[in-house]
């Protein structure tokens, strides 16, 4: 006779409560990181963005704003960039900028889900050497609120860096 190599059903439940143990565990931990990810990607898109518009700015002797969106086409005004926002060739220098016709999209951000973003400015103008730029900081928001924000500060020479909200260059909320 052979020797049964059987689970009995006290062990698979025994088995399942642990792992029922651990995926609760767990859940809050993956939840965190998926915010994190969520938060930097919004934060990435945003320093890209000025930094290519202050790259065009550089190259091609214009005045490129960034502002927030709500359709991609048109700047909507505003402080709250959480909705998407784009950068474009500003060639008429209107304040505040508007899409005109002959002025192309560079780039548009989508929206940011997860959470807020909010700028001191309702635009930031990227200009050519030898002209100052528009300084002003972002903040990257999420449930979990100031402890977890970052801020993106655009420097007057146009130059943005990302940070954790403690280093931001004055008083921020969510």
């Amino acid at each position: 006779m052979r020797a049964c190599h059987c689970i009995s059903l006290v062990e698979l439940l025994a088995g399942l409560v642990v792992a029922g143990v651990l995926a609760t565990l767990a859940v809050p931990a993956f939840r965190a990181t998926l915010d994190d990810a969520r938060r930097t990607a919004a934060v990435n898109a945003l320093v890209r963005a000025v930094h290519g518009a202050r790259i065009a700015a550089l190259t091609h002797g214009v005045d490129v704003a960034v502002c927030p969106t709500r359709d991609g086409r048109q700047c909507s005004g505003g402080r709250d960039w959480a909705g998407g926002f784009l950068a474009f060739a500003n060639r008429d220098r209107d304040q505040p900028p508007r899409v005109d016709a002959g002025e192309p999209v560079l780039l548009v951000g989508a929206p940011y889900p997860g959470g807020s973003i909010r700028a001191n400015r309702t635009s930031f103008v990227l200009r050519p050497p030898g002209r100052r730029s528009v300084n002003g900081t972002f903040v990257v928001c999420d449930q979990r609120g100031l402890p977890a924000a970052r801020v993106v500060v655009v420097s007057p020479s146009g130059r943005p860096r990302a940070a954790p909200a403690t280093e931001a260059p004055g008083p921020v909320s969510c």
